[in-house]
């Protein structure tokens, strides 16, 4: 069927917008965004209003005067709109929004961890199909020379040159390469299908467009950054500061709990009660100071001032390990880049070797099984190269992350 080709830019672009997994993360920040503004409307006024009547068969109050009687409260009706507004509650209403802002805060923290992931993991999967069409086009090249090889050796034991174990050492080679081809061909239809459904394009047949360049040089010296200097652009590192300032956010709130509060209000009464109707305009003012409270709130206020500290504990313990993460990802990128020019040495060597031996097998000065061997060396040689060219791409990705970009 036909296939979309994709760039890896596409296919990251294509993970960021389709992927469930940030779609939840996305959620989650509006979520968060939600209880900010939640908690903002605390700052207001609180409003309320109520009403009520009542109709009875007789007076509620009731007079007997002798000849005649008075009956009361028949039936009456009341309304009314009250207003209260906190003046002070122990900065519980600050603290609320404070810790609000830094929970969004946070959660935006968070996308952007599952952004990484999933762009690393996009970028993982998107490698290893180059790698393994690549694999595809060696051993193209390797069956090629083998069918070369085979006729070279029909020819030579046609001819009594050779013995016939020539073309069946070939023959065995080329069903090898089949063989090969198989499970090759396999591993790349499920790397395919992975991409495709991570990408959230699952019923689409795709493909990754990506030529690879063995001329290329690395230079990871130019993308390094000191440790100690990208520490505050990690995401993790600010996770970590939220937290902190979360749980300091927290012991404050608990604190204002057990601080006297002041409330003023009003409000409008209406009241129809006798077939008179009479309105009312009222004020009020509530200080509230908690006594018992602070028997049980010492207790709660340790207990946060110990958070505070073990988040501060925290902090430091997992500041270390993401500078230790940041020097190991360096490592892993810079050998993964040894690796590349060693492997991109290595083919030059092949090449030339497997031109030699061809040369030397049809003067009739080198075995089939030197031929063979040469020609598996070559094959060794291009597979470890793009091997290593996909590693230092992902590792590339992984200390970019790692240090903030």
């Amino acid at each position: 069927s036909a296939q979309t080709a994709y760039t890896l830019e596409e296919c990251v672009e294509e993970a960021v917008n389709n992927n469930l997994k940030l779609r939840n993360a996305d959620n989650e920040v509006r979520m968060s965004e939600a209880r900010r503004k939640e908690a903002f409307v605390n700052y207001f006024p609180t409003l309320s209003a109520m009403g009520g009547g009542f109709v009875s068969n007789k007076g509620f109050l009731y007079m007997d005067m002798g000849e005649s009687s008075v009956s009361m409260l028949k039936n009456g009706l009341v309304a009314g709109v009250t207003a209260t507004q906190p003046v002070f509650v122990g900065g519980q209403v600050v603290r609320g929004n404070q810790l609000a802002k830094i929970g969004e805060e946070a959660s935006r923290l968070r996308r952007n961890l599952t952004e990484n992931e999933i762009r690393l993991t996009t970028e993982s999967y998107f490698w290893q199909i180059v790698m393994l069409k690549e694999k595809l086009v060696t051993l193209h090249q390797v069956e090629t020379q083998l069918a070369n090889a085979e006729k070279d050796a029909r020819a030579a034991v046609d001819a009594g040159i050779r013995n016939r174990n020539d073309l069946l050492q070939v023959r065995l080679k080329r069903n090898e390469m089949r063989i090969t081809r198989i499970q090759v061909e396999n591993a790349l239809r499920v790397a395919r299908d992975l991409l495709a459904q991570y990408i959230g394009h699952f019923q689409d047949s795709i493909d990754v467009a990506f030529v690879v360049d063995y001329d290329f040089s690395a230079n990871p010296a130019s993308l390094y950054v000191s440790p100690e200097s990208a520490l505050g652009q990690v995401n993790e590192y600010q996770l970590l500061d939220k937290q902190l300032e979360a749980n300091k956010t927290q012991y404050k709130l608990s604190l204002g709990k057990y601080l006297p509060s002041v409330v003023v209000g009003g409000g409008y009464l209406y009241n129809d009660f006798m077939d008179k109707s009479r309105t009312n305009w009222l004020g009020m003012v509530s200080v509230s100071v908690p006594l018992s409270d602070w028997w049980g709130g010492s207790h709660e206020l340790k207990r946060r001032k110990m958070e505070v500290r073990n988040a501060e504990n925290v902090k430091l313990e997992q500041s270390q390990l993401l500078i230790i993460r940041m020097r190991k990802t360096w490592n892993d990128m810079a050998d993964a880049c040894k690796q590349l020019a060693i492997a991109k040495e290595s083919i030059e060597q092949s090449m030339e070797n497997l031109r030699l031996n061809t040369d030397y097998y049809q003067a009739g000065t080198a075995t089939i099984s030197d031929l063979l061997d040469a020609q598996t060396l070559y094959q060794q040689s291009r597979d470890k190269y793009v091997e290593a060219y996909t590693n230092y791409e992902v590792k590339k990705r992984e200390y970019l992350q790692a240090t903030g970009r």
